[in-house]
């Protein structure tokens, strides 16, 4: 079925890799300050697999830092979609020795779940943009908590902010720091959520991951 294919290309590929290494030596000139709430960036930091949540327009400069420190000691894979856009995100997040995870909430979603489960019983952390990869904009869909409720993984929400950038007029609203700008990262406190939620519980851990997540932005 077309709805389970996983779709790429060489040129995508090609791309993607050209692309992961601008985004790199771009990284470079940035200046970076980061404030670690939850130890994550630390070697001597959480023992087990987290699961990253951020939203889809400041992924941009994330993978440059979590390289920078945290690609020592951590393993991680990114939850990219099946589509040739999906193919391309994976193949410039190789460059910062980050995997992939193929799917969405649209497409191949169940085994989009069953592969990040995988990486995390694996020992390896998880990266999610929960309102990928169509939106709505800061729109918090409900796979990521099926995910640590069923994997018992914490969930750390990052949060980006850029004291100089453009904002593209793409459904994420997509913020690209300027050049040689100052760039602030936090790795927020820790979300544990319960297993065996009812409905209204599980509503409620959605709408806390939210809210955390919200309060990081500057446009919301």
């Amino acid at each position: 079925m077309k709805s389970s294919e996983i779709r790429g290309n060489r040129k995508a590929v090609i791309l993607g890799t050209l692309a992961g290494w601008a985004v790199r030596c771009w990284a470079m000139t940035l200046r970076f300050e980061v404030e670690d709430r939850c130890g994550v960036a630390r070697p001597d930091g959480p023992d087990g697999p987290v699961i990253y949540v951020m939203w889809h327009n400041r992924i941009i400069t994330i993978p440059a830092i979590w390289w920078r420190r945290c690609g020592n000691f951590r393993k991680a894979v990114v939850l990219t979609s099946a589509s040739k856009d999906g193919a391309l995100l994976a193949s410039a997040m190789a460059v910062f020795h980050i995997g992939s995870v193929r799917g969405s909430s649209s497409r191949r979603a169940v085994a989009a779940l069953i592969g990040m489960k995988r990486a995390l019983q694996d020992g390896r952390d998880v990266c999610i943009t929960p309102d990928g990869p169509r939106g709505p904009r800061y729109g918090c869909q409900p796979g990521v908590i099926k995910l640590a409720e069923s994997s018992g993984a914490p969930i750390v929400p990052i949060h980006a902010r850029y004291a100089s950038a453009w904002r593209l007029k793409t459904w994420d609203g997509l913020v690209i720091p300027k050049p040689f700008s100052r760039v602030s990262i936090i790795f927020d406190g820790m979300v544990v959520i319960p297993p065996k939620l009812d409905e209204a519980a599980f509503q409620a851990q959605l709408e806390r991951v939210q809210t955390c997540l919200l309060a990081g932005v500057d446009d919301a």
